[in-house]
């Protein structure tokens, strides 16, 4: 048996998904402005909880060896957070390690 897998149509970089979906071009800029908000909160939120992390291993003065077992993730991965890599990390991965510092997040919603 041949798998086949053809892509008929690939949206371009900076392209609108939307538009590509048969949406209006009003309705596809709406949608496309509404996805870039909730992406870029989410991007803040998992650099907040980046940047506590980071300030956890800077006060504790821990290797990055060390703050991977503590933390229960790989060296490679604390190098990740440090660099605040956020497309690699969810935020709820973030939250455990941060409850691995014993530290207690709090989510405010407004």
């Amino acid at each position: 048996m041949t798998r086949q897998n053809k892509a008929t149509h690939i949206t371009p970089v900076g392209g609108n998904v939307f538009s590509d979906l048969g949406f209006s071009p009003k309705e596809a800029a709406r949608l496309q402005a509404k996805s870039k908000k909730i992406i870029s909160e989410k991007l803040v939120i998992k650099e907040s909880l980046m940047t506590e992390l980071s300030l956890w291993i800077d006060e504790k003065q821990l290797k990055q060896h060390d703050a991977a077992i503590i933390l229960g993730i790989s060296r490679p991965r604390v190098s990740d957070v440090v660099h605040k890599k956020t497309v690699k990390f969810t935020i709820d991965s973030l939250v455990d390690m941060l409850a691995r510092t014993g530290k207690h997040v709090e989510l405010s919603v407004r």
